[in-house]
Order: structure tokens, then C-alpha cells, then sequence
């Protein structure tokens, strides 16, 4: 059984002001109402509606944006959230990467805005398991945010999440542990113990503590994360299926078979109806539920899951 990882902070929340050598007002108010529906649809996990506005936000922004602006360079970073979010891996680093050119060249190699481009682009090299390229990016955005925004900034913590996240998937525990503490420490600070990122951060080292075994101290770190994600976000948000799918999998690897279950199909069901049947982390959840009838002997039921996400598998991305 497979967990599925949470990195943290991908999207600018923040709609940018404009400004005189910006578009028209009429443009740039469109643009803001777009950005900001796509963010709210983004944040209540509805990913193709989010993609469908995003698209319109960039048609706007490029259309009055001449050869670069802040507004293009934001737009192409939030559709390509979108786009790796659903697993349409090679859209995202082309916009991603363009992101990050407009940005270098408009605001310095040493702005925050470059930071979370970075980041950005380094988490969807961590995803593809391109691990050397995702830890110098992931570096560089730390440094940067740093140096912009202080150390004890949310976006830093987000750099330390996703670095962190970076040395847990490669199997880098000690390495990973301390920058976990750090981030979750300055969430909790900045944002108050009941925000999603403090959720999202918990579940992480609840990760790192059930791939060393430690099921008695990630367990209770699971439970908050779930509280807080159901509160905050919804029950039926992706991030609480991450939750139920990973808690799912503390149980399975303690053999507690009837624990884990309901939690396999709660989280199926999640992302089957908020990611689309085709996506990525469905594969993964229907092969880890199949994992557990093979473990209980239904392995007919088994063999229908495991066709079905070998044929997710198979779809070109």
C-alpha cells in the first residue's frame, strides 16, 4: 500500500495590483475577478472548474499583457498548479518554466516571486522523480525566500515542507525531520493551529513517523490532521482524502485490516469525484485497496481494482 505525498503553498493567493503600464482597468478588474474564482474553486477542490477559469484568466492576461507583466507571469504559475494537480505533468513545466522566465526578468533572480516559481517547478521535478534537479531548486527557493521574507515567513515554511518532503521520499528520514518541526512551528505561528498548511505539515510528519515505524506518535498527528482538514476544508476535499489514505495505510501495515478499509473507500471516492476517474492518485488508491482484499483473500475484487489502475497507468500524460 502507497501513500500519496502533500506539499504545501503552490498557488499565489494573492491577486496582484495593478498598476499604469499595466492592462486597461476593465481588463485588469476581469482578470482579478477570474484569478479570484479560481482560487476559491482551487481551495474547495474543484480542479476542473478551477482549470476552466485559470485558462480564461491567462486568455485575459496575454491578451493585454504585451511581452511579459506581472499578471501573465501569475496566470501561467496558477494554471500550472492546476495542470500538475491533475496530473498533466509536461502543460505544467512548460508554463511553469515560462512563469519563472517573466519573473527573473522582470523582478530579479533574488524575489520572493522567483522563490515560489522555483519551488513550484521543484515540486513537479520531486513528483516525476527527478530528485537531483527538485533539491537544487528546492534550495535556491529556500535561500531566496529567506532572504526576501524572513526565516520565520509561511512561504519558508512551505519551502522547508516541501524540502523536507523531498528528503522523506528518498528515504532521507534524518534529514527530513527537522525542517517538518521548523515548518510546523512557524505555521503554527503565522497562521494559528487550525489552518489547512498546519494540517497538511502534521500529516506529513505523521508520514515520516509511520515510514520509521513509529505508529504511536504518527497516529495521533494523523487524527488532528483529519479534524483539521474536515473543519477547514470540507470532508470531501482531496487534501482530507491524502489523510484517510495515509491513515489507512498505518492501519494496513499494522495488520488492522477493518480500520483501514472504510478509510480506502472514503478517500477513493474523494478523488474519483474531485480529481476525475483517470487521475493518478486514483490509480494509487485503487491499487492500495486492492493491496488490502489480497490481504483479506477477495482476490477477484482485487483483480478488477488493480486492471482498473493499470489503465490509468497506461493513459498518456
Amino acid at each position: 500500500m502507497k501513500a500519496v505525498t502533500h506539499a504545501l503553498a503552490l498557488l499565489v493567493l494573492l491577486v496582484l495590483s495593478t498598476s499604469s503600464c499595466t492592462p486597461s482597468q476593465s481588463s485588469a478588474e476581469e482578470w482579478q475577478v477570474l484569478m479570484q474564482e479560481a482560487e476559491s474553486l482551487y481551495q474547495d477542490g474543484q480542479y476542473d472548474g478551477a482549470v476552466i477559469v485559470a485558462e480564461k484568466a491567462l486568455e485575459v492576461a496575454e491578451e493585454n499583457a504585451g511581452s511579459g507583466g506581472a499578471e501573465l507571469a501569475t496566470s501561467l504559475n496558477n494554471l500550472a498548479v492546476l495542470y500538475r494537480t491533475q496530473g498533466e505533468y509536461a502543460q505544467a513545466e512548460a508554463l511553469y518554466k515560462r512563469s519563472l522566465e517573466l519573473r527573473e526578468k522582470a523582478l530579479g533572480s533574488e524575489h520572493a516571486d522567483v522563490g515560489q516559481s522555483l519551488n513550484n517547478l521543484a515540486e513537479l521535478y520531486r513528483t516525476q522523480g527527478q530528485y537531483a534537479d527538485a533539491e537544487a531548486l528546492h534550495k535556491r527557493a529556500l535561500t531566496i525566500r529567506e532572504n526576501a521574507l524572513g526565516s520565520d515567513h509561511r512561504d519558508v515554511a512551505a519551502s522547508l515542507n516541501n524540502l523536507a518532503l523531498l528528503y522523506y521520499t528518498k528515504g532521507q528520514y534524518a534529514q527530513a525531520e527537522p525542517l517538518y518541526n521548523r515548518a510546523l512551528t512557524i505555521f503554527e505561528m503565522s497562521l494559528g493551529p487550525e489552518h489547512p498548511h498546519v494540517g497538511s505539515s502534521l500529516l506529513n510528519l505523521a508520514d515520516l513517523y509511520r515510514a520509521q515505524d513509529k505508529f504511536s506518535e504518527a497516529e495521533p498527528l494523523y487524527n488532528r490532521a483529519l479534524v483539521i482538514g474536515e473543519n477547514g476544508l470540507g470532508p470531501n476535499h482531496p487534501s482530507v482524502a491524502t489523510t484517510l489514505n495515509n491513515l489507512a495505510l498505518l492501519y494496513y501495515t499494522q495488520g488492522q485490516y477493518e480500520r483501514a478499509e472504510p478509510l480506502n473507500r472514503r478517500a477513493l471516492a474523494i478523488w474519483e469525484k474531485s480529481l476525475g476517474p483517470d487521475h493518478p492518485d486514483v490509480a494509487t488508491s485503487l491499487n492500495n485497496l486492492a493491496e488490502l482484499y489480497r490481504a483479506t483473500n477477495r482476490n477477484e475484487e482485487a483483480k478488477l481494482l488493480e486492471q482498473r489502475a493499470a489503465d490509468i497507468r497506461a493513459i498518456e500524460r
